[in-house]
């Protein structure tokens, strides 16, 4: 039932990570695989460790055991600062924008657009730069958007999704995680953003997705890997796994042995 894995080195690999809070086993060697240009869905009922492990890959938490490794070589992250310098982008449900700035400034949040000369020494930036710039990058995504001078909380909910995940991609070099980034939203503008999503593998960059939507997982990830009780219990393509394994193997219901995938 689980498909085998290509034969090439993955882009991002998590190997028997252990976190505990207290008493609290979050992650009992949990596992991970991601290989270069895919979508690869995260998926587990709540409690299954989902939100440590992306925490974890993200430098947000330190694992107490395991390994993570970048294209083969093992790495540890200390902060969320040192995974974005190895080119992993991540977005969480709250998106972290700021909603008094426009959607430019956004995308340029802590990295932004100096003035050249004397004026940029000066920490004067370069809004002109930062328009154009988050403007050419909203387009490449097919993120339409009247007016990328328009303040964050003027947008509707999906184009402040779309502009959080812009974010991530235009910095990302590796892997954007996204956590539950359709969640709360409409038909239409889920739709929008899972199109994002594809336009983003498509430039060759890897993508973690965590939802909870079973249907929205087999529309737009490659493949499927299960927590459940801070374990990886399988694995699926998702051209060839079902709704109904899915559930049965988050629950329990379908066993999996991991050692067979």
């Amino acid at each position: 039932m689980n498909d085998q894995l290509p034969e090439v080195t993955p882009l991002l690999e998590v190997r028997n990570l252990i976190k505990t809070f207290g008493r609290v086993h979050a992650l009992r060697s949990a596992n991970l695989t991601v290989f270069p240009g895919e979508v690869v869905a995260l998926i587990g009922d709540n409690g299954a460790g989902k939100s440590v492990l992306i925490k974890c890959v993200s430098g947000a938490l330190q694992p107490d055991a395991g390994q993570i490794l970048i294209e083969g070589k093992p790495i540890q992250f200390e902060s969320p600062i040192a995974a974005m310098k190895k080119g992993i982008e991540t977005v969480y449900q709250d998106l972290a924008l700021a909603n008094d700035l426009d959607a430019s400034a956004n995308l340029y949040l802590g990295r932004d657009a100096l003035r050249p000369g004397l004026l940029g020494r000066l920490g004067v930036l370069d809004r002109k730069k930062e328009r154009e710039g988050a403007a050419g990058a909203f387009r490449d995504l097919g993120i339409e958007l009247q007016d990328v001078g328009a303040p964050i909380v003027s947008l509707s909910g999906g184009q402040r999704q779309t502009v959080a995940v812009a974010r991530s991609v235009v910095w990302a070099s590796k892997v954007v995680i996204l956590d539950e980034p359709t969640a709360a939203l409409g038909v239409v503008q889920r739709q929008h953003v899972l199109d994002v999503i594809r336009r983003v593998r498509d430039r060759g960059v890897a993508v973690l997705l965590v939802s909870h939507n079973m249907p929205e997982v087999l529309e737009v990830a490659d493949r499927v890997e299960v927590l459940r009780l801070g374990v990886r219990v399988a694995r699926f393509q998702a051209n060839n796994v079902t709704v109904e394994q899915l559930v049965g193997a988050m629950t329990g219901a379908l066993k999996q042995e991991e050692d067979q995938t």
